[in-house]
């Protein structure tokens, strides 16, 4: 196992023990408490029922906004498409320039330098998917060529996936030295490492994998790729969460969590934001900490923004359409 050169400084005795070995990153992860799978799914299913004031709910609906990382990842992708993305990230609604711009484009490698011209001077991140999305079945030499294509072009932030066949077949310093040597590759981007979760199997899993990523320097967590059903799910993030918080309780460091694919309404997103408060914390509440992955989900939020403030309903005809 490589040690992790671009992962954190002082951190704990036991999580600097945990990287030393083979044996020891199993024995750290496979001591991890398991995850209670009923106590899980009922605090999900609990805070999911939750309600928001009305006035509180624009703040909701914005707060949302600018946590999307709006995404096509297509292989009929064309820069056309790319720059209409980004100009629908950069004004969500062009009849409301009060609506805050998205936190990122998320598009294939050879996309982003299209993005990054058309998000240049704006605070919207680029983010590219590498290293052989969305299977993560190639050789590490063209893994991390993809990674250095994406951040050359232009990528503030890369979203890698970690190889699910290693992590099932229990290898899991080579799923750390992966991670470890595409966090080099990417230099000052910041690296969301997708873990697969509906491959994962169980929640157990998501939480050594989610242990695995920070150890190994993820700045973010990632649940998906959005191409393996089921994608995203509350007690999922729930877990993922518990991960970050457990870590800054630990380590004083703040990481990330994304939770990408199947999130499609506003009444979804802001489930998801109820979750990030409760479980997480407050602090969680913001683009550097939090994002969602959607393509469909902006439309829903700008619909249901016009709603609020117009007191019906408009339809999607009155939105972009991606």
């Amino acid at each position: 196992m490589a040690a992790p050169s671009t992962a954190s400084t002082g951190l704990p005795p036991a999580l600097v023990d945990a990287t030393r070995d083979e044996t020891s990153l199993r024995r750290f992860l496979h001591g991890l408490p398991g995850v209670d799978q009923v106590g899980v799914e009922q605090r999900a299913a609990g805070l999911a029922t939750r309600s928001i004031k009305k006035a509180s709910k624009m703040q909701a609906i914005d707060t949302a906004i600018g946590m999307v990382d709006l995404t096509t990842l297509e292989g009929a992708d064309t820069v056309g498409k790319v720059r209409s993305l980004c100009a629908k990230a950069r004004r969500p609604d062009p009849d409301r320039p009060d609506v805050p711009k998205v936190a990122a484009v998320c598009v294939y490698p050879d996309m982003v330098a299209t993005a990054a011209k058309e998000t240049d001077g704006t605070g919207i991140e680029v983010a590219s998917v590498a290293t052989a999305f969305p299977s993560g079945r190639s050789s590490m030499d063209i893994k991390l060529a993809d990674t250095r294509f994406a951040v050359e072009s232009g990528a503030t932030e890369v979203d890698m996936v970690i190889d699910r066949g290693a992590f099932l077949s229990g290898h899991y310093g080579r799923v750390f030295d992966e991670i470890v040597a595409v966090k080099a590759a990417c230099g000052t981007a910041h690296l969301k490492v997708i873990l697969e979760t509906g491959e994962l199997a169980t929640y157990d899993n998501v939480r050594r994998a989610s242990w695995l990523a920070l150890l190994a320097g993820g700045d973010f967590i990632k649940t998906s790729t959005g191409k393996v059903s089921p994608a995203a799910t509350l007690p999922v993030t729930h877990v993922m969460l518990q991960a970050v918080r457990d870590w800054h309780t630990q380590t004083g460091e703040l990481r990330g969590v994304k939770p990408a694919g199947g999130i499609r309404t506003t009444k979804d997103a802001i489930r998801y934001l109820v979750a990030v408060h409760e479980v997480a914390g407050p602090e969680w509440l913001s683009p550097k900490l939090f994002r969602f992955g959607a393509s469909s989900l902006l439309n829903d939020l700008l619909m249901q923004r016009r709603a609020q403030l117009e007191g019906h309903y408009s339809g999607p005809d009155y939105v972009t359409v991606d």
